[in-house]
C-alpha cells in the first residue's frame, strides 16, 4: 500500500483580508485558508455567524500575536433589518417565532429611533450566542427551550446611519465597540419602531484600522497564494511608529525595557530596519517602553 507523505508545514506570516461567504463558519473557512498556504499556525480575529459575510482578517504564523488586538478593536457593519417578523434567533438561522404589524414609517422617525441606541448603551447578550453559563455556551440552553438570565452589558454605538428603507427593509450602517451583537440591536430597534424584526443579512466592512476594501474571496485567495499576504503590521496602523537601533531592537528582543519619550499612543509598534520588530507598550510607574508581543519573523515562507 502507497502511503502519501503530506508536505511539511510552512511558515508563512501575514495577514489576509477574506470576504467570508454565508453559511460556513469562521473557523471552518480559517481551516480552508490555512490549507492553501499549507500554514503551520493560524487564527482568525473575531467570528462572524454562519449567515453573516464580509471582513474576517486571517492572521497566520506571527501575525497571530496582533489577532488579540483585532478583536479588542472597533467593527464595522452594513446590516439589512427585515420589520414585521423575529427570529428565534436574531438573523435567518432561526424560525419565525412572531409576526407583527409594521407601522408608516419616514426617515425622520427611523433616524429619531436610530439617535436613541447611538452613543454608550447597554445590551443584553442574545440566548443564541457563545457566551458561556455554567460551562456550556447559551446556545446550547436555547436549543433546549432554556431561558437564561443575561446581565446588561456597556457597548458604544459610535456611528449609526440610514443607508435606505424600502418594503420593510431597513438597511443601516454601524460602528461599534467590541462585544456589540448586531442582531440584538436589530431587533432593539425594530422594538423601538413599534414593531418586531430580524437581521437579513450582515455584512463586516471593517475591523479595526482594516478596511474590507481589498478583502478576496477564498477562490481569489487560492489563485493569488503569498502575493495576497499583507504584512502583520497593517493591522498596526492606527499605534504610534517608533524606530529603532539595532542596539535597542536587541534590548527588546531580550524583554528589557526602554528609555523613551512616553508616546501618545498607549500601545506602539517598533520598527528596526523599516521592519516591524514589536508591538511595545508604556510602563506608567517606571516611565519606560517594554515589549507586549515581539515578532520573530526569520523564518518566513513569505
Amino acid at each position: 500500500m502507497v502511503q502519501f507523505k503530506h508536505p511539511p508545514k510552512q511558515n508563512v506570516h501575514g495577514i489576509v483580508l477574506l470576504n467570508k461567504p454565508v453559511g460556513v463558519s469562521s473557523n471552518g473557512i480559517l481551516q480552508k485558508v490555512m490549507r492553501v498556504f499549507n500554514a503551520k499556525k493560524g487564527g482568525h480575529t473575531g467570528a462572524l455567524d454562519p449567515f453573516a459575510t464580509g471582513l474576517l482578517p486571517i492572521c497566520l504564523g506571527e501575525a497571530t500575536k496582533v489577532s488579540g488586538l483585532l478583536l479588542e478593536s472597533d467593527k464595522r457593519y452594513t446590516a439589512t433589518l427585515k420589520l414585521g417578523e423575529q427570529s428565534s434567533t436574531g438573523d435567518t438561522e432561526g424560525e419565525i417565532i412572531k409576526r407583527d404589524a409594521v407601522p408608516v414609517l419616514s426617515r425622520e422617525i427611523i433616524e429619531a429611533v436610530f439617535a436613541q441606541f447611538t452613543g454608550d448603551i447597554q445590551q443584553i447578550p442574545p440566548m443564541y450566542s457563545a457566551l458561556k453559563h455554567q460551562g456550556k455556551p447559551l446556545y446550547y440552553y436555547a436549543r433546549q427551550g432554556i431561558e437564561i438570565e443575561r446581565p446588561a452589558r456597556d457597548i458604544t454605538i459610535k456611528q449609526l446611519n440610514l443607508i435606505r428603507f424600502e418594503e420593510n427593509n431597513i438597511v443601516f450602517d454601524v460602528l461599534c465597540t467590541k462585544g456589540t451583537y448586531v442582531r440584538t440591536l436589530g431587533e432593539d430597534l425594530a422594538k423601538g419602531l413599534g414593531t418586531v424584526g430580524h437581521l437579513i443579512a450582515l455584512h463586516r466592512t471593517q475591523t479595526g484600522s482594516l478596511i474590507g476594501d481589498d478583502m478576496l474571496s477564498l477562490e481569489q485567495i487560492e489563485q493569488q497564494k503569498l502575493d495576497c499576504v499583507k504584512p502583520l503590521d497593517i493591522a498596526l496602523e492606527h499605534l504610534q511608529r517608533i524606530d529603532l537601533t539595532s542596539e535597542e531592537m536587541d534590548l527588546i528582543r531580550h524583554g528589557q525595557m526602554l528609555a523613551k519619550p512616553k508616546p501618545h499612543t498607549e500601545l506602539v509598534r517598533l520598527y528596526h530596519a523599516n521592519v516591524c520588530i514589536a508591538v511595545g507598550e508604556w510602563h506608567l510607574e517606571k516611565g519606560l517602553l517594554k515589549p507586549k508581543r515581539v515578532f520573530n519573523l526569520e523564518e518566513s515562507g513569505v
